[in-house]
């Protein structure tokens, strides 16, 4: 009769915890990737609004419902002739910040950035507070945008990389 006892207390003694445990690389990537696809998310945002004609039709209808008229009738008014161009400066910057922001989290979301435990906590402390206050910012002020599901997606996102973190602690 051959025995197991061997073979049983190696792999007690190197740590087998199941039959397909996660590895630590695996758990990074699961970090990282939510925290970078954020990143490129908020860096294409950046770029419509700087690049769009008119960057405040691309939400329309969340726009007008919140000025309670149409864009037609706000630019018609005589008092209003330089507004176009007034909306179209604020949104190039906010499209600059917000692609900033961007660059920021992809600048930070690197494996090596992440082996410190105190940084990776701050990063997601930033970018939780930044992606659930927009959330709650774009019901109060917009509840109708298209926005609201890349809200959403962006909570997703983040939970998964705040899941991956909790693993990796």
């Amino acid at each position: 009769m051959i025995s197991s006892v061997g073979l049983e207390h190696y792999l007690d003694r190197v740590g087998v915890t199941g039959s397909n445990p996660v590895s630590p690389t695996m758990r990074k990537k699961i970090f990282l990737i939510p925290i970078i696809t954020l990143g490129i998310i908020f860096i294409v945002l950046g770029l419509r609004w700087m690049l769009v004609d008119e960057p405040w039709m691309l939400d329309r209808v969340a726009n007008e419902e919140r000025l309670n008229m149409t864009f037609e009738k706000l630019f018609s008014e005589e008092i209003n002739d330089t507004l176009p161009g007034y909306l179209k400066q604020i949104y190039r910057f906010f499209g600059l910040w917000v692609s900033i922001i961007g660059l920021f989290i992809l600048s930070f979301s690197k494996p090596e950035f992440i082996e410190n435990k105190a940084f990776a906590k701050n990063l997601l402390i930033c970018i939780g507070t930044m992606v659930f206050s927009a959330q709650v910012l774009a019901y109060v002020y917009i509840p109708s945008s298209p926005f609201i599901y890349l809200g959403w997606g962006s909570i997703l996102l983040y939970l998964v990389s705040v899941w991956s973190y909790r693993k990796l602690s």
